[in-house]
């Protein structure tokens, strides 16, 4: 039995694999703000908060999540695609100049420190509930699940593959939180400046994928075609950061 008959197209994959790395990045940034009301505050009123941003997450997918069905196909393919292709962007330009050392990379283990002391400068509240705990939990699942909810449409809903983004973002979760929970310490190993990068470059290259197909063009090889503005983006993206890394040291010999 072949790999089609099972749904895992080359297509698929790719979006299996955005979602999911995708997803590691915006999962991870959470946790690390959860791990750190736990710490410092209390792991109840952290779990509280942790809890009531997922509640809302299922919630807002629930009533918003139907009303794509009622899109025309062309119209969600465009409108997902520039989206998409401004979302990947983003990502990618800020990891092309932390690639050339122009911005400093991401630290997770800074994050949390800086979380922690924050958090002590707060107090702890005398009540059970501690209200300063579970709303800083609360706004780190909620702000950084918006986003998981975003890739997770962006990358499958235009292709009709919510169910293969929605295990790859799955995936991200358990992987994350899993260790998370059992290490009881921010995730500062990944290597997120890496992974935002080569996200970046997925979802740029989905983005003008869809323009494409919303627009009506006919790709050369139909959804194969991916692999190509990938292999395209990569290799734009691996010039510019010589090219910034280059500039940088001329301007500072100057």
């Amino acid at each position: 039995m072949d790999m089609a008959s099972w749904g895992l197209t080359g297509p698929t994959v790719i979006v299996v694999i955005a979602a999911f790395l995708a997803s590691l990045v915006e999962i991870v940034e959470a946790l690390t703000i959860i791990l750190a009301v736990g710490v410092v505050r209390g792991w109840r009123p952290a779990l509280i908060g942790a809890g009531a941003g997922i509640a809302l997450l299922v919630i807002l997918v629930a009533i918003f999540g139907p009303l794509l069905s009622r899109v025309p196909i062309q119209w969600l393919q465009l409108g997902v695609g520039i989206l998409l292709l401004l979302f990947g962007m983003r990502w990618l330009r800020k990891a092309v100049l932390r690639s050339a050392g122009i911005i400093s990379l991401h630290d997770e283990a800074a994050i949390f420190d800086r979380e922690s002391r924050a958090l002590q400068k707060d107090g702890r509240s005398r009540t059970t509930l501690d209200p300063i705990a579970v709303i800083t939990s609360f706004k780190a699942v909620v702000l950084e699940g918006l986003e998981v909810i975003f890739i997770v449409i962006a990358t499958g809903s235009a292709g009709g593959m919510l169910i293969p983004a929605s295990i790859g973002a799955f995936a991200a979760m358990v992987l994350v939180f899993g260790i998370g929970f059992i290490v009881h310490k921010p995730l500062a190993n990944v290597p997120e400046n890496k992974l935002k990068f080569v996200v970046g470059i997925l979802l740029s290259a989905f983005g003008v994928f869809w323009i494409g197909e919303g627009a009506g063009f006919a790709w050369p090889g139909a959804e194969f075609a991916v692999l190509a503005l990938i292999a395209g983006f990569l290799v734009v993206a691996l010039l510019a950061v010589k090219l910034a890394h280059r500039t940088t040291s001329m301007a500072e010999v100057s």
